[in-house]
């Protein structure tokens, strides 16, 4: 699993959040998908890395700049009452 977080400028609502998450998942394999307009990013969970060239082509014609995109290994975090 994989973490990518993906700077985006031009982000100004709850609206603009959705658009850039309806994108990501309409474009690329992904686990799970959160954009923020107030940090200015969306942080995406995938399987397998995905190609920034990709990520910015996706969403620049949504009329948003992608300013960098960072990806590290993701662990999912498990809960349990016993260890």
């Amino acid at each position: 699993m994989v973490r990518i977080i993906v700077g985006i400028d031009g982000m100004a609502c709850e609206m603009c959040e959705a658009h850039v998450n309806d994108t990501i998942r309409k474009n690329f394999q992904v686990q799970k998908v959160k954009s923020s307009h107030r940090k200015k990013e969306a942080e995406i969970i995938a399987e397998a890395e995905i190609d920034a060239e990709a990520i910015k082509k996706a969403i620049t014609p949504l009329g948003f700049t992608v300013t960098d995109v960072k990806s590290e290994p993701y662990e999912k975090k498990s809960f349990s009452l016993f260890k």
